[in-house]
């Protein structure tokens, strides 16, 4: 099984290209921490306050991260 920072490292390349469509929009994420195969992230800009941040949160972001990183089974936003 993979380190907790292996993980980390992983996710952290994940979010290099997710963060190209948030920045586009305004927004960004920032990895917060990763316990038992939750990876807590923050949605930061315009995606903070934004409807249909949860909807991005879960569609897009917690699906890249799952396809890249198996170990990971949920993406919360804690912003």
């Amino acid at each position: 099984m993979s380190s907790n920072e292996e993980i980390k490292a992983k996710i952290e390349e994940a979010l290099k290209d997710i963060r190209s469509f948030l920045q586009a929009e305004g927004g960004d994420c920032e990895l917060i921490d990763v316990k038992d195969g939750v990876a807590k992230v923050k949605l930061t800009g315009t995606c903070a306050g934004c409807p249909f941040a949860e909807l991005t949160l879960k569609m897009r972001v917690e699906k890249i991260i799952k396809d890249r990183v198996p170990e990971i089974k949920e993406v919360v936003n804690v912003g």
